[in-house]
């Protein structure tokens, strides 16, 4: 078969099979794309996918890294983290003056009768120390 045969019945384009062809693997598209690529052609020439994948491999021979993700500048997060606390901080405040608001809160009701004015007790209290009773 010729190498334009190969990429119409493959549906590789023709420079990707020339580049396949002189062992040019870098000039590909990806490594994803060259395994397929490589598939294609091995059936389209009636070889074992297997070999030519494992041959493939063999003489690239490079390790494999996945990328770390690019994460912000250091200043940038510094500041971004500060706010969150700064928020938290405010927050908490907040809910612990409530939380105390309601808890000190003075109720008419709970205070004994002989410190409450409004009770009949108080009047008659007042009215004792004038000497009316």
């Amino acid at each position: 078969m010729s190498l334009e045969e190969v990429a119409r019945a493959t549906r590789v384009p023709l420079a990707s099979m020339e580049r396949i062809e002189s062992g040019q693997f870098d000039e590909l598209p990806g490594e994803v794309f060259v395994r397929g690529f490589l598939r294609s052609y091995a059936r389209a020439v009636d070889i074992p996918t297997d070999e030519v994948l494992a041959r493939y491999t063999a003489s690239r021979r490079t390790a494999w890294v996945t990328p770390l993700p690019i994460s912000t500048s250091p200043a940038r997060a510094g500041r971004s983290g500060r706010f969150g606390v700064a928020i938290a901080f405010v927050l908490l405040l907040f809910l612990f003056a409530l939380a105390l608001s309601i808890v000190l809160k003075p109720r008419s009701h709970d205070m004994p009768q002989e410190l409450s004015l409004q009770g009949p007790a108080g009047a008659r209290a007042g009215a004792a120390s004038d000497g009316r009773a």
